[in-house]
């Protein structure tokens, strides 16, 4: 406990100075709308219409190239575009797919599904310009690996449009942020989330684990070692494998609560359609709960922040656009599918009016919401949020290690010393209380979008020039 205090309190004010910035709210029609989200809708919008609606148009297209059809043996690149969705995936599906849809819920409602689901749409042409430009700007090593993501098309395609010193400051303060990002959201919340989940399945306080906690983290820190010694082929294959499965038990299970409450779903989606548009919302009328919806669905997906473009610029492919078609499935297969479902069980099971507003905590409601139907529920839905926080953290060490990489250059010992640093630190997130320092590495995850943003405006020209050239001799 007095580590924990120690660390509170000397990163405490520096954390209030940084997320008071990064989450700064203004009111309109007595809500608190925070600018960061704004910044992140208002990129959804423009690139939804920009490319003309990419995100429904491409989406056939994008099941197509997943499938490797298009796909060839000497394609530049490092792994396949299927394993390239699998990783980014790996780092969007969370415990917050769990936990963050039944906080939205708990404060606005059942409405706040709807504009989740939207946020989400939107979402998918972010993702398409992200990761378009990943792959056009990423830098092809000699060894024939590749290093990408928003630090390199900030610094390469700014100096293209002649902003090289604007360009190199951009790439290294998104580098920066990453490298302290990643060992929050990507790292100590999911080591955090999966021990006291873990503790609680195997007995709450009569658990062994009870008062060994750092053991878990021991364990978890060695799983999650295994696979990322092995570098972002590793990952790949790992992600493959896993994402499909843990969702797959989760969806499964999702399914066969709403199945068996089959007469609730009607009245559920008449709810989450009057809620969306009410004038007297419980939180704060229709802008409220849009804003709910749209900030967890933002916080869900990652859109706008460009982690994602990180991992799918190491996906086998000669043409840049190809990947931004793959990449639009993730923020549907993140917050479409998985939010929505999770929504409607919650809905059509424990959700309370009455209890609405008053802040329940996430990863109880959703649990509730499943035993309420199946009473065994619990240890699958365990399972999948440890699997869930298990391949977020996996993803999030390799953008952390390339945003390292870019900052002190590529050697081995760069690679192993920020690997066994951010192993040390699922240990450290597994055993202690999270405060200031999880608050101030989740501000500096989200302050990234402002930088990746502005440099995706500057450089959507050149993605659209890239997105015409594609479809004038798209492959059929």
């Amino acid at each position: 406990m007095e580590i924990d205090q120690a660390i509170d309190q000397f990163m405490r004010p520096i954390a209030d100075v940084i997320k008071s910035f990064v989450f700064y709210a203004v009111p309109l029609a007595g809500v608190e709308i925070p600018l960061i989200v704004v910044w992140l809708i208002a990129g959804g919008v423009f690139f939804t219409l920009y490319f003309r609606f990419i995100n429904l148009r491409g989406f056939k297209h994008a099941i197509g190239l997943i499938s490797g059809r298009y796909a060839k043996d000497d394609d530049p690149g490092e792994i396949s575009q299927f394993q390239a969705l699998t990783t980014a995936v790996s780092g969007t599906v969370g415990i917050g797919n769990i936990a963050g849809v039944a906080v939205a819920i708990s404060l606005g409602g059942p409405g706040a599904t709807l504009w989740l689901i939207i946020a989400g749409f939107l979402g998918m042409s972010t993702k398409f310009a992200e990761c378009t430009l990943g792959v056009k700007y990423r830098h092809n090593h000699a060894d024939g690996s590749v290093s990408g993501g928003p630090m390199y098309y900030l610094e390469r395609g700014l100096a293209e449009r002649n902003l090289p010193k604007i360009g190199r400051a951009l790439g290294l303060f998104y580098a920066a942020s990453m490298v302290i990002g990643c060992l929050g959201i990507g790292n100590m919340f999911q080591s955090n989330q999966a021990a006291a989940i873990f503790v609680d399945v195997t007995g709450g306080d009569e658990s062994f684990f009870a008062d060994k906690i750092w053991l878990f983290g021991l364990i978890l820190a060695a799983a999650v070692g295994l696979v990322i010694v092995g570098g972002i082929r590793s990952i790949a294959t790992t992600t493959a494998k896993l994402v499909p499965g843990m969702a797959l038990l989760y969806v499964a299970t999702a399914l066969l609560v709403l199945g068996l409450n089959y007469q609730s779903i009607p009245g559920a989606l008449v709810a989450i359609w009057q809620g969306a548009f009410s004038p007297e919302g419980v939180a704060g009328g229709m802008i409220g709960v849009m804003i709910l919806g749209f900030r967890r669905a933002v916080f869900s997906n990652e859109a706008g922040l460009g982690s994602a473009a990180i991992a799918h610029s190491t996906a086998r492919t000669p043409r840049p656009v190809s990947e931004g078609y793959v990449a639009l499935l993730e923020p549907f297969i993140d917050t479409v599918v998985i939010c929505t479902i999770t929504a409607l069980v919650i809905i059509t099971t424990v959700y309370d009016p009455a209890l609405a507003n008053q802040g329940i905590s996430g990863i109880e409601m959703t649990i509730e919401a499943f035993a309420s139907t199946l009473a065994w529920s619990p240890i699958p839905l365990s399972v999948a949020a440890i699997l869930f926080a298990f391949s977020t953290m996996i993803a999030w060490s390799y953008y952390g290690l390339k945003a390292f990489t870019y900052l002190v250059g590529r050697s081995r010992w760069a690679d192993l010393s920020f690997k066994f640093f951010f192993l040390a630190f699922v240990v450290l997130g597994s055993s202690i209380q999270l405060g200031a320092l999880v608050d101030l590495s989740d501000a500096l995850v989200f302050v990234v979008a402002i930088p990746n943003l502005l440099g995706l405006y500057l450089l959507a020209p050149v993605i659209k020039k890239e997105l015409e050239k594609y479809e004038a001799d798209r492959p059929r």
